[in-house]
C-alpha cells in the first residue's frame, strides 16, 4: 500500500510509526541510545504533554504545535518519531493504560482471575474521559488500514493477551473444556465493557464488570453433563459416546 502523505510532507502511518524508542521483540520499550541523553527525557515529555491534550480537549487539540509548546521540545523533535498526530495520541494512550496495567494473578480460579483482571481495566478506563479517546481513535481506524493496525497491536491485543493466559490456566486446571473458543470468550467478556464505555448509557462499575463474568462464565464453564478436563484429554461427554 502507498504512504500516505499530509500536510508539510510528513508521511501518515507505516509500519512502527507510532512512538519511539523502538519496542523489542518481548515487547518492552527500550531506552534511547547512549549518546544522546536528553532523548528519554523530551520523549516522556512529549507524550505527558500529548495525554494532558487528549484527555482534556480531544484528539482535534493535540496538534503538533500545541504538544511542541506544552512539552517545551521543537515540532523536529516530535516529528522524529510520530508522523501524525493521530500515531502520538495512540502512543500516548497506550503508555497511559501500559503504566497502569495490572499484573495477571492466578488466583487458582477463572472468575477470580477474571475479576482481578478486568476490574481494575473497567475502573482505569473510567477514571478520565478515555471513551471519548477512544471514539476518535475507532474513526481513524475505519479509513487508515495501517493506523488500525497500531490501534489493534497497541490497545486491543494487550488486554486480549492477558486474559487469553487466564484462560489458558483455567483449561489447564481443567475448569473448562480444552475446546473452548477462546477468541469468543473474550469478545463476550470485552464487548459489553466496550458498549458501556463508548456509549455512556449506563454506569462501567465493578458490579457491571462482576455480572458480565457471571453471565458470560455461565454459558463458557461446562454443566453437570459435561466435565471439563485438561487439554488433550477426552471429557465425560466423549467418553459416553464411545
Amino acid at each position: 500500500m502507498a504512504t500516505q502523505v499530509r500536510q508539510g510532507g510528513r508521511p501518515r502511518g507505516g509500519k512502527g510509526s507510532a512512538g519511539a524508542p523502538p519496542r523489542g521483540g518481548d515487547g518492552t520499550t527500550h531506552a534511547a541510545p547512549r549518546g544522546r541523553p536528553r532523548s528519554e527525557k523530551a520523549h516522556k515529555a512529549i507524550l505527558d504533554a500529548a495525554a494532558e491534550l487528549l484527555l482534556a480537549r480531544g484528539l482535534s487539540a493535540v496538534s503538533m504545535d500545541a504538544v511542541a509548546k506544552r512539552a517545551g521540545v521543537s515540532k523536529a523533535t516530535i516529528y522524529r518519531w510520530w508522523p501524525t498526530k493521530e500515531t502520538l495520541a495512540l502512543d500516548a494512550l497506550y503508555t497511559e493504560w501500559d503504566t497502569a496495567r495490572p499484573s495477571p494473578r492466578d488466583t487458582g480460579s477463572l472468575r477470580g482471575d477474571l475479576l482481578a483482571l478486568m476490574r481494575p481495566w473497567a475502573r482505569l478506563a473510567t477514571s478520565r474521559p478515555y471513551g471519548r479517546v477512544l471514539a476518535a481513535l475507532l474513526t481513524e481506524a475505519q479509513t487508515d488500514p495501517v493506523f488500525a493496525a497500531e490501534y489493534r497491536q497497541r490497545v486491543f491485543e494487550p488486554r486480549r493477551d492477558q486474559a487469553r493466559a487466564v484462560f489458558r490456566r483455567a483449561i489447564e486446571r481443567g475448569e473448562i473444556p480444552a475446546d473452548t473458543n477462546i477468541e469468543v470468550a473474550l469478545d463476550l467478556l470485552y464487548g459489553p465493557l466496550y458498549h458501556r464505555l463508548l456509549h455512556g448509557h449506563a454506569p462501567l462499575n465493578d458490579r457491571f464488570t462482576r455480572d458480565v463474568i457471571d453471565m458470560a462464565l455461565s454459558g463458557i464453564q461446562p454443566g453437570p453433563d459435561r466435565a471439563a478436563t485438561p487439554a488433550g484429554q477426552p471429557g465425560r461427554q466423549a467418553a459416553k459416546s464411545r
